[in-house]
């Protein structure tokens, strides 16, 4: 039993140390320096193709299918 504590608390400790170390800080570009101010921009700089989507009707119609007469899995009384 001990053993197992010591390995679990070991094992978070490490976890610890690795995922918020010193050296893992997050490098964060004021919005002054970064290269491109929308998505949209950054995406045309990496050569990619930006259109708008398709308009959807409001009211989708009904599929051309016959409508069940009785439900598939009946509630029971």
């Amino acid at each position: 039993m001990k053993v197992a504590i010591a390995v679990a608390v070991l094992g978070v400790l490490g976890m610890l140390i690795v995922d918020h170390g010193p050296w893992n800080k997050p490098k964060v570009q004021p919005a002054f320096m970064a290269s491109y101010s929308s998505t949209g921009e950054a995406a045309r700089a990496a050569g990619a193709q930006v259109m708008p989507t398709e308009q959807k009707l409001q009211v989708e119609p009904e599929p051309p299918a016959p409508k069940p007469v009785h439900p598939v899995n009946p509630t029971p009384p």
